[in-house]
């Protein structure tokens, strides 16, 4: 099993929702943590009418899915998310994963994603 499906198997339930208290726990962060990292508030990762919104879960999907395309290359889930967290992108004026995910920008750190996968530049 790929460590990225491993991953997601861990955080999300039966219903198909990210649970945010594992993610926290995979990440070895605070609920609060993750809010400010994905952009979301603490009500949001942490009140179950808002983790069950559809904004909600799209982010945080989003979120573990890109953490779970750079767990290969850095090597363990906690580097992944460091990576999210503190890299800086040249392609996007030094800014993080983090911040374009906050900004909305999700596509656009999947598609740079893709083409250094594919050999090509950031």
């Amino acid at each position: 099993m790929s460590a990225a499906v491993e991953i997601l198997s861990e955080v999300i339930t039966d219903q198909g929702m990210i649970a945010t208290d594992r993610l926290a726990e995979v990440l070895r962060v605070t609920k609060t943590e993750l809010a400010m990292a994905t952009g979301l508030s603490r009500d949001a990762v942490s009140k179950q009418t808002r983790l069950r919104s559809r904004h909600t879960q799209a982010r945080l999907r989003d979120t573990v899915e890109i953490i779970n395309r750079v767990t290969p290359w850095t090597g363990s889930v906690g580097r992944a998310f460091a990576w999210f967290r503190s890299q800086p992108l040249p392609s996007f004026g030094d800014k993080t994963a983090e911040d374009l995910v906050k900004e909305g920008r999700v596509q656009a750190v999947k598609d740079y994603l893709s083409r250094i996968a594919e050999g090509g530049y950031a």
